[in-house]
């Protein structure tokens, strides 16, 4: 790139703007409409750097440079093509550090007949501009992100065509057909099944063997800002060493192609797989290219399908990877615009424990979690069986607050943003959404993580243990759960095997089952507060 860090000053100096298009931190989407919209002489865009976006939640320092570094390359290249760029840095004195007062001094100065945002991914932003516009008297215009493959619009006609319950698995249908992706000329899948997850739940016997994943070295604009990141954070969370993210839309273009070369034929087969020292095995980890807008999510599907066309990849394969792109994410986008702004306050299980300090430091006996933990740590990333099946079931199962777990997922990984993670965490991860995104709590014992990982040999605990001191406290929370929640679960059709089991349990081993959790509530400091059960 031609232009510097050092060029994003010079070029923001300018004192009117008919239009002003405000660009967030995941909107560097360089074909969005709302660019072409511009003229390059009379509006004008702005981006701004600001510490509440960081502070919100504690966010892990390579999340943070993420933003930022991807934001700076961004605004370089819309600099270069003509466009006049107002672009607020981090350590700049007149930063009010904040978007919506970074909004209003933009206003101030530009004096622009209106202002306009593409549909912003956090509530909280959104209503902070809406306010700012307001008290400017400055039209705000909100507009469709069309980087997505459904529309708000569309998915709110689904939510509401007298369906009882909104169930991913027939949204996906659904858009598979609209969309033409995998279907046969008379409607039917390809492969003559929908969904192949009952083929995708291989583990690994023997260490896997599995190319290196693309990892960009970070240039001259990546290393200011990451220098910049650790002087201003220099007590947050995470590790820097490892920091190998794509941060323009070359390298997550190259990211994708590397997934599709190298990972995407034994994906599907592997994906719920974990090994300790291998956090990647055959994920994609383009989550946060995507959710940065670097690439689109139908550019991401066109190559797999490409993939299977041309007989580099199995129909398993590729149908689970297509079903996360435009099933899970587009259905978790829609779920979270269409229940509002209090989603992420729902806690409907009850449960008040605070989240264990472990989860912040990674210091901890449990070898699964010590494993899943520190790849975040090192990382800011781990793929979705580690987060829903080891570190969310752990949280969820001994009784955590949701908010608290959900505040840590989105500080922690590089690709939170609150739209995805608010759902992912509170509905899918924590049941607290009173069953709006899953029919079933994903709460499982040790045995689960003993057949998909090799995390338990060597661990001190027991994973065929549910009482005594060298049980594993994921059995232990497990049974405790379920004999807590005994009762909510009544009704629910999913639940009657795991309920049964539950009803088997001895008086004197349900005793000691609860007196197990007690003390692990103690030694892990999970209940400092009274619960509300």
């Amino acid at each position: 790139m031609a232009l510097k860090s050092s060029e994003l000053s010079r070029h923001s100096r300018m004192r009117s703007a008919r239009k002003l298009l405000l660009v967030l931190g995941d909107q560097l989407d360089p074909g969005m409409d709302a660019l072409d919209n511009l003229d390059r002489e009379k509006d004008a865009i702005l981006m701004a750097e600001v510490r509440e976006e960081a502070e919100v939640a504690p966010s892990h320092r390579q999340r943070t440079t993420l933003f930022l570094a991807a934001m700076r390359h961004f605004a370089l290249e819309l600099i270069d093509k003509g466009f006049r760029v107002r672009y607020v840095q981090l350590d700049s004195s007149a930063n009010t550090q904040a978007l919506g007062p970074e909004l209003a001094r933009a206003i101030s100065t530009l004096n622009p007949e209106c202002v306009q945002v593409v549909q912003p991914g956090d509530h909280r932003v959104e209503a902070s501009l809406v306010k700012v516009a307001r008290e400017k008297d400055v039209p705000l215009n909100i507009m469709e992100d069309e980087s997505f493959t459904c529309t708000l619009d569309e998915f709110n006609a689904w939510a509401s065509d007298g369906r009882k319950s909104l169930v991913m698995e027939y949204f996906y249908r659904e858009r598979r057909r609209a969309l033409n992706v995998l279907v046969e000329g008379n409607g039917k899948p390809v492969g003559g099944k929908w969904n192949f997850d009952d083929e995708n739940r291989k583990s690994f016997k023997n260490p896997p063997d599995i190319p290196r994943p693309y990892q960009p070295r970070p240039d001259e604009i990546t290393r200011e800002v990451m220098a910049l990141v650790e002087r201003t954070w220099p007590d947050a969370w995470g590790r820097m060493d490892s920091f190998h993210w794509p941060v323009t839309r070359d390298e997550a273009l190259r990211a994708l192609r590397d997934f599709v070369d190298n990972r995407l034929a034994s994906f599907g087969d592997y994906e719920d797989a974990m090994w300790a020292g291998e956090p990647v095995l055959y994920h994609s980890r383009i989550a946060s290219c995507l959710n940065l807008k670097l690439i689109r999510p139908r550019e991401c599907v066109d190559a797999a399908i490409a993939a299977y066309e041309d007989g580099r990849a199995a129909i398993n394969n590729v149908e689970g990877f297509v079903r996360q792109i435009i099933g899970w994410r587009e259905f978790i986008r829609g779920v979270y615009y269409r229940e509002g702004a209090d989603y992420s306050k729902r806690n409907g299980l009850r449960q008040q424990g605070d989240l264990p300090r472990f989860y912040w430091t990674g210091e901890t006996e449990m070898n699964c979690m010590s494993h899943c933990l520190n790849e975040v740590l090192d990382n800011g990333w781990g793929h979705h069986i580690p987060r829903l099946m080891v570190l969310g079931n752990f949280a969820m199962t001994s009784g955590v607050n949701p908010a608290q777990v959900n505040e840590w997922f989105l500080a922690m990984y590089v690709d939170a943003v609150d739209w995805v993670t608010a759902p992912n965490v509170i509905g899918m991860s924590q049941h607290a959404d009173h069953a709006v995104v899953g029919t079933k709590p994903y709460a499982g014992s040790a045995n689960y993580i003993n057949r998909m990982s090799n995390y338990c040999k060597g661990c001190k605990y027991n994973p065929k243990q549910r009482k005594g001191e060298d049980a594993c406290p994921f059995n232990v929370f497990y049974w405790d759960f379920m004999i807590r929640h005994r009762k909510r679960f009544a009704d629910n059709r999913r639940m009657q095997i795991a309920l049964k089991n539950v009803d088997r349990l001895p008086d004197d081993e349900r005793k000691a089952i609860r007196k197990a959790a007690q003390r692990l509530h103690a030694e892990f400091e999970i209940k400092k507060r009274a619960s509300s059960q």
